[in-house]
C-alpha cells in the first residue's frame, strides 16, 4: 500500500483530471477504502485545496478554485510548458520595458515577477527535468499578437534548446529535404516558435519554422558558432523580418496625417507618432517596399501630406494609377 503522501499525490492528481469524482470510483482508483478517501480529502484541505462535496447516492468530490494558493501539482509537460512560458514572458516583458515610457512602468515589473517565478518553479524541478529546462533559451523578439500562435511540441523545443546549448549540429526534415544546420537560437515571433542556425548546405543563415521541423536523431559533431548578424539575436530576426539585418525596416518615411495623434498611435505597431497640431500628427514608419508603406498609411483613410523621401510620393502615384485601372475595368 502506497504511503500517505504519495497517495495523496495521487488522489490531487485524480482530482485534477475531471470535473467530478464518485467517491467509490476514487477508492477504487486508489484501491483504498471510501473512509480512507474522506481522510485524505480532509487533509487536502487542510492543505489549502478547496475540495466541494457533491451530493449524490454514493456522494463524491470536486477540486474548486480557491481563495489562497495551495501547493500545485504539475506532471513534466506541465512544468516544461510552464517554464518556456515564463521564459518568454521574462524576455518579452524586459524588451518592452526597455522601450516603454515612464508612464508605463508594468512591463518591466511583469519581468521581474516572471523571472522570480522561473526561480522558483526551477527549485522545485526534479534533476531530470532541471538539467533539460536549463538548455532552453528562448528571446521573444517582437511583443504579442492576435494571431493564434502555431502548435509546437514543448519536447522539440527542449531538444533543440540543448543542441544551442551543447553547440552540436542538427539534422532535421524541412520542406521537402533534409536539412544540416548549425542551431544558434530559439526566438518567438508574432506568434511562432523559430529556429535561427547557419544552413551547412547553403551556406547562409536560416530562420526554420518550428512547427515545420522533424527532427532526426542523432545529433552531427559539435562546432563552433559563428557571430550572428547584427550583433544580437534580436536585431538579427528583426531585421529578417523586415527584409534586411540591421533591424531597419528597408523603406522608411514620413508623412502628415489628418488625424489625432492619440487615435494613429493606438494602430501604429512600428513608427513614431508626434503631434502636428490639432486633430493633426507627423508619422514615421517603414515597410519592406515603398509600395507596401504607401498602402500601409493609406489605410487610416485621411489626408496624406508626403514629407519624405520622394520615392514615398512615387509609390502614391504607382498605387493611385493602379487603383485607377482597377476602377475603369470595373466600370466597364
Amino acid at each position: 500500500m502506497p504511503t500517505t503522501s504519495a497517495r495523496l499525490l495521487a488522489l490531487l492528481s485524480l482530482l485534477q483530471s475531471r470535473r467530478d469524482w464518485p467517491g467509490t470510483l476514487l477508492a477504487d482508483r486508489l484501491d483504498v477504502s471510501l473512509r480512507t478517501v474522506r481522510r485524505d480529502v480532509d487533509r487536502l484541505r487542510e492543505l489549502g485545496y478547496p475540495i466541494a462535496a457533491i451530493k449524490g447516492p454514493d456522494g463524491g468530490y470536486r477540486l474548486g478554485a480557491g481563495t489562497q494558493l495551495p501547493p500545485l501539482l504539475f506532471d513534466d509537460e506541465q512544468a516544461v510548458a510552464l517554464t518556456i512560458a515564463l521564459q518568454v514572458a521574462a524576455t518579452r516583458s524586459a524588451t518592452a520595458a526597455a522601450s516603454a515610457s515612464l508612464a508605463e512602468p508594468s512591463t518591466d515589473s511583469l519581468a521581474e515577477a516572471a523571472a522570480r517565478a522561473l526561480t522558483t518553479i526551477r527549485q522545485v524541478l526534479p534533476a531530470r527535468l532541471r538539467h533539460r529546462v536549463d538548455a532552453l533559451r528562448v528571446t521573444a523578439v517582437e511583443r504579442p499578437t492576435a494571431r493564434p500562435a502555431a502548435p509546437v511540441d514543448p519536447g522539440l523545443l527542449l531538444a533543440i534548446s540543448a543542441a544551442v546549448h551543447a553547440t552540436e549540429v542538427l539534422r532535421f526534415d524541412y520542406g521537402s529535404g533534409v536539412r544540416r544546420a548549425e542551431p544558434h537560437h530559439v526566438v518567438t515571433w508574432d506568434g511562432r516558435w523559430y529556429l535561427i542556425a547557419w544552413d551547412l548546405d547553403r551556406h547562409d543563415w536560416r530562420t526554420f519554422r518550428a512547427d515545420r521541423i522533424t527532427l532526426r536523431t542523432p545529433n552531427g559533431p559539435r562546432f563552433t558558432p559563428r557571430e550572428l548578424p547584427g550583433g544580437d539575436v534580436a536585431t538579427y530576426v528583426t531585421g529578417k523580418f523586415r527584409g534586411g539585418t540591421s533591424g531597419n525596416w528597408p523603406c522608411q518615411g514620413t508623412v502628415i496625417l489628418d488625424l489625432p495623434a492619440a487615435t494613429v498611435a493606438l494602430y501604429t505597431r512600428d513608427g513614431l507618432v508626434e503631434e502636428a497640431g490639432p486633430d493633426r500628427c507627423r508619422l514615421t514608419t517603414g515597410s519592406w517596399s515603398w509600395p507596401a508603406l504607401a498602402a500601409a498609411i493609406a489605410r487610416f483613410d485621411a489626408d496624406v501630406e508626403v514629407i519624405g523621401p520622394p520615392e514615398l510620393t512615387s509609390a502614391f502615384t504607382h498605387l493611385a494609377e493602379r487603383f485607377a485601372r482597377i476602377t475603369a475595368r470595373s466600370a466597364a
